[in-house]
């Protein structure tokens, strides 16, 4: 049975998904899954409504993937909060639906929703925050003891210190961040990549590599700093 025959499920948010997949042009979940550069195990969660369980970097990375917001995407696979529909398909008033057979019950909600919507940046923002200090977990604990020590005995080999980054090195791969060449690096001069120190450089030319520069994916954050390599 093919992937998009499946038989719906109770919580099951493919048709959903699949709307807006089939608006960014993206024909399988498979091609989703290459798109936003995330695992089908990540699409198994949004599938089954359980956005809140997903990595803030999954959730934007599908965000652009599907062309919408974050947000949008949060409020829509999110199988805790009330099913949205557009407004021309708005369930008829029955005794099992009072919000939609009463006005200002359907005017409450909607501002619940509102507030809900605006509470989500927080929300997302808080998330980031207790995924890095579990990364940096190693880090917050054992640095201000390493500093102390060093403190206390200057003689200790800076080398010792070094295995204690290891979790900073750890958070920047979960933020996708990738350095620019590793510091001491020569390497040809690229104005894309690269900016001089205090002198002139042609492309091409052997330079070498001051201080680290970083990108994340195809967007350039901060040039490495170099200065030629002196024949």
């Amino acid at each position: 049975m093919g992937e998009d025959q499946r038989v719906k499920q109770p919580n099951d948010y493919s048709p959903l998904l699949q709307a807006l997949m089939q608006r960014a042009g993206l024909s399988s979940y498979r091609a989703l899954s290459r798109a936003a550069g995330v695992s089908r195990s990540t699409l198994t969660l949004l599938r089954q409504g359980q956005v809140g369980r997903l990595q803030v970097v999954s959730v934007q990375q599908l965000a652009q993937a599907l062309g919408v917001t974050t947000t949008e995407l949060l409020v829509q696979f999110d199988r805790t909060l009330p099913a949205h529909a557009p407004p021309a398909n708005l369930a008829p008033p029955t005794a099992e639906n009072p919000v939609a057979q009463n006005p200002e019950a359907l005017w409450q909600e909607y501002e619940r929703l509102q507030q809900q919507l605006e509470a989500q940046p927080q929300h997302i923002c808080q998330q980031v925050q207790r995924e890095a200090i579990a990364i940096l977990e190693p880090w917050l604990l054992q640095w201000p003891t390493a500093i102390y020590a060093a403190q206390q005995n200057p003689t200790i080999p800076a080398t010792r210190l070094i295995p204690l980054t290891k979790p900073l090195d750890a958070l920047l791969q979960a933020w996708g961040l990738t350095a620019i060449g590793p510091v001491g690096a020569e390497v040809p001069y690229d104005p894309q990549q690269h900016q001089p120190m205090g002198a002139t450089i042609t492309p091409g030319q052997q330079v070498r590599i001051r201080y680290a520069g970083y990108q994340q994916g195809d967007r350039l954050l901060y040039r490495a700093k170099v200065s030629p390599v002196e024949s």
